[in-house]
């Protein structure tokens, strides 16, 4: 008991000593900022963002010839683009060939470090390699380039220093230098990879311009992300088939189209002839506004009250279509029909939305 007694005192005594030395340093237990603690924070915000802005702007008047002969190279390359780096260079080198990758031209990341442990296998004499060094000195990435060079590579150096070993033992050489970085000691890397990463991006662009780059291609290399989903989505893997399709002939009586809209849920219900062909439709909208204007629903036949002509979409259309379509018209729901009028489906918004594509 005394031991536990002399323990609990001492903690209560740090604890006291803690909050002591925490009032007299005038920190305070609130996540909130003073007045004067805020301007100050968004004052170096803004001259970081400042600095590394100037940074990327002065790029493009060091671009030159090189530049555009790096575009054709990569073009013309019949392996892939590799990025090569170390240290946050090599973080940068990982994103612009993530860009390269993702925008039609293959392209992968290699440590500089395990390229000389084995993973220079993975680069070839087809190969762009692109190779990224502030300094140009970092000596993992120098000690490689003489085995890459040996393989028959091309070799694009990206570095703030014309004249470092990378510079001298690239084909082509890209100038990242910046005045300064926004590291207020000029030490960390922060202008200096945002430059990389601008001519990497810039790089990027100007090859899939000049390839003819469409969304659709882009799509295909996204099947997962939004775009993906608009443009390979077709009407017909969203669509409503078989028994969910709602359906009456035009004989049946007003209350059987109540009863098959409300079953299949769709807020409607095509009208077919026996060989089902499509003839009309008929809405809850169209219910709401016959009980509006009193009309006598007893007795009347789908005949008496669907409406011919309605808008039509066919499977093979795109999904992002029928969105379309849909806004365009003011309705929620349509049918899905081939060239000869059969109706094969039926979709409404909520599908679509469930499926991603709005």
């Amino acid at each position: 008991m005394l031991c536990y007694t002399a323990l609990k005192t001492k903690q209560s005594q740090a604890l006291k000593s803690l909050t002591m030395r925490l009032s007299l340093s005038g920190s305070t237990m609130s996540n909130t900022p003073l007045k004067g603690q805020a301007e100050y924070y968004l004052e170096l915000a803004r001259e970081a963002l400042h600095i590394e802005a100037q940074a990327v702007e002065a790029l493009a008047s060091k671009l030159n010839v090189q530049f555009a002969q790096v575009v054709e190279a990569i073009l013309a390359c019949k392996g892939r683009v590799i990025l090569v780096g170390v240290g946050k260079s090599g973080l940068i080198a990982k994103k612009i060939a993530a860009t390269f990758a993702s925008t039609g031209t293959p392209a992968f990341f290699v440590h500089a470090t395990e390229a000389s442990h084995g993973d220079l296998g993975m680069i070839t004499g087809q190969d762009v390699v692109i190779a990224l060094s502030n300094s140009g000195t970092t000596e993992e990435l120098i000690e490689v380039l003489p085995a890459i060079r040996r393989r028959g590579s091309i070799i694009v150096g990206i570095t703030g220093k014309l004249d470092s070993p990378l510079a001298k033992q690239s084909d082509f050489v890209l100038d990242g230098s910046v005045e300064k970085e926004a590291c207020p000691l000029n030490l960390a890397p922060t202008a200096s990879t945002t430059a990389a990463l601008a001519l990497g991006d810039a790089l990027a662009v100007v090859v899939l311009k000049s390839r003819g780059f469409s969304e659709e291609d882009f799509a295909m290399s996204h099947p997962g992300g939004a775009l993906g989903r608009r443009l390979l989505t077709h009407v017909r893997d969203v669509m409503r088939t078989g028994n969910r399709i709602p359906s009456v002939k035009p004989s049946d009586s007003l209350s059987t189209a109540i009863l098959e809209i409300t079953r299949k849920g769709l807020g409607m219900t095509a009208v077919v002839d026996p060989s089902n062909k499509l003839l009309g439709v008929f809405t809850d909208g169209d219910l709401r506004r016959l009980i509006e204007q009193g009309q006598d629903l007893r007795g009347l036949m789908v005949a008496d009250v669907m409406k011919g002509n309605p808008k039509t979409i066919h499977p093979d259309r795109m999904a992002v279509e029928a969105v379309n379509l849909m806004e365009t018209s003011h309705i929620s729901q349509v049918l899905v029909t081939e060239k000869d009028q059969t109706v094969v489906g039926a979709l409404n918004f909520h599908d679509l939305f469930e499926a991603k594509v709005v």
